[in-house]
């Protein structure tokens, strides 16, 4: 990892700190349950609007369409962004 000093002696990395957010993410094809990742201080929207690819999904949980049964877990998986249908953001102790 490398780090850099301004002349006030602020310290600057090439690591983004983010924040897990336990959300649902339908897919065109999956339900996903898992936490999605954003920067500090910014909105889940943000995050989708990124001109990236794929958006990484930790302990993910890939559901049946009942919504409960667990068909496949992993602790990360990345979706495409371009299938994403929907996201639903969820409180902690709404996750079941």
């Amino acid at each position: 990892m490398t780090f850099e000093y301004d002349e006030k002696g602020k310290i600057y990395t090439n690591v983004v700190s983010k924040v897990a957010v336990p959300a649902l993410v339908q897919t065109t094809l999956q339900l996903i349950r898992g936490e999605i990742h954003i920067r500090h201080g910014e909105r889940v929207k943000d995050e989708l609007d990124r001109d990236e690819l794929f958006l990484a999904i930790t302990d993910a949980s890939v559901l049946a369409p009942d919504g409960q049964t667990v068909l496949r877990s992993a602790p990360f998986l990345a979706v495409r962004r371009s299938q994403i249908v929907w996201i639903i953001p969820q409180e902690a102790e709404e996750v079941q």
